[in-house]
């Protein structure tokens, strides 16, 4: 897609939504015998796993009712993932050698996921696991670099992301599509795709309407070959060369759309800081993922920034609005007219109520949308309108970031991670 430069425009004057990326089909058989509602899950992480891979599967998994444990393989439960982002595991491999599971997944990321390889416990587990006929999956390098190795690939229809192809076809039958079922096993092939591979997990685990009620909240499109667009009014200019980008977290905050902020924006070298509005750098996200910020807000607001932005979830939202030092640092924000954004619950729930949608149009959580003053343009994914960025919810996150990438970097960046994290094959 060529680069659209942006002109300027008189006040709320609407630059057309353009297309962004498409997405493609993907369709799965679902195994009869897994329709009951308990099932027990297993993802494993290491040091340098790619934290979208995990965490976009814990999340969208959990949302179904599944009970999922998150596993470190490593000495310790923090795991320091790929692009800076901590996340803190539940529980150490060793402690669930013998616990069984209805599903083990594996996320990729490197070395996350020759390290996963490596660990002798959990080859053991997952060859078991295989053995009993159990559902067993794997995304981006985790197909080809663990599970190939194990031998578990023999003979089977499977993706990976795309480098690790030629070591994937060594023992699988390799294919392009985005998610891929072959019996028991469940591969996909990166970040872009992590979302629909999640679902997909649900549909095996639990059924096609299962997974229709956990894909619809996350405002994931209806029909995945729809166009992606994001809207933009009353255009400025937000680029420059090493952009600060502030993203608070606290307990509540959706952990999927942290994220997929913080990692596509550090792939762009964006430096991200990740300041905790609790008392402590922890935090316990929406759905039960323990995160670690870089520094507390006491000391991120000693700091300007180029950008801040404010992922959603319910507890998170309320949260930023109660912390006064956080609401300051966004008015003064505002009033210097530098970018700030919110997604999901945090545009209804902290903008509005602090004076800072107005003269703005926005978008949010399409259930908070009335809580909106102007709700003209909430039905746009992805909505700029001058130095105002918002966004619907966890499906639409990455062409959240995207878009933020764009404003900063160019299209032509944008697109370039779109298609390195297999979000776009445009």
């Amino acid at each position: 897609m060529a680069l659209r430069h942006l002109t300027p425009l008189s006040p709320f004057t609407r630059i057309p939504p353009r297309r962004l990326f498409t997405q493609k089909h993907f369709s799965l058989s679902v195994s009869a015998s897994m329709t009951s509602s308990s099932r027990k899950v297993l993802v494993p992480i290491a040091h340098g796993s790619e934290p979208m891979e995990a965490v976009i599967t814990i999340d969208v998994l959990r949302r179904a009712g599944a009970d999922v444990t998150v596993a470190s393989v490593e000495k310790r439960l923090q795991v320091d993932a790929c692009h800076g982002v901590k996340i803190v595991a539940d529980a150490l491999i060793s402690d669930c050698a013998d616990t069984g599971f209805d599903l083990i997944s594996l996320p990729g990321g490197m070395p996350g996921a020759a390290t996963l390889r490596d660990c002798g416990i959990l080859e053991s587990m997952v060859k078991k696991h295989a053995a009993d006929g159990q559902l067993y999956a794997g995304i981006c390098a985790a197909p080809a670099v663990a599970l190939g190795s194990w031998g578990l690939m023999k003979g089977l229809k499977a993706t990976c992301y795309p480098s690790f192809m030629e070591q994937l076809s060594s023992t699988a039958t390799t294919v392009e599509s985005r998610v891929q079922q072959d019996g028991k096993v469940v591969t996909s092939r990166g970040p872009g795709t992590t979302m629909e591979f999640s679902v997909s997990l649900v549909e095996q685990l639990y059924g096609k309407e299962k997974a229709n009620e956990v894909s619809g909240p996350l405002v994931m499109c209806s029909n995945l070959g729809d166009k992606f667009i994001m809207a933009e009014l009353n255009p400025i200019d937000w680029k420059c060369d090493n952009p600060q980008i502030l993203v608070p977290i606290a307990n509540g905050t959706e952990e999927m759309e942290a994220v997929i902020i913080i990692d596509v924006l550090r792939r762009a070298k964006a430096n991200v800081v990740v300041a905790s509005v609790e008392d402590k750098l922890e935090i316990v996200a929406s759905r039960k993922v323990k995160l670690v910020a870089d520094v507390l807000l006491d000391e991120a607001v000693k700091l300007s920034y180029d950008l801040i932005v404010l992922p959603g979830g319910l507890g998170g939202a309320q949260a930023y609005a109660s912390s006064e030092k956080l609401v300051n640092l966004l008015k003064k924000q505002r009033e210097s007219n530098k970018p700030y954004g919110a997604m999901c619950a945090s545009p209804a729930l902290v903008l509005e109520p602090h004076g800072l949608l107005k003269g703005k149009k926005a978008t949010a959580f399409p259930a908070l949308c009335s809580k909106l003053s102007n709700q003209s343009e909430i039905e746009n994914r992805v909505l700029v309108d001058g130095n105002l960025i918002t966004s619907r919810g966890p499906g639409t996150s990455m062409e959240f970031a995207l878009a933020i990438v764009e404003k900063f970097f160019g299209h032509c960046k944008a697109l370039e991670l779109a298609k390195v994290m297999l979000f776009s094959s445009q």
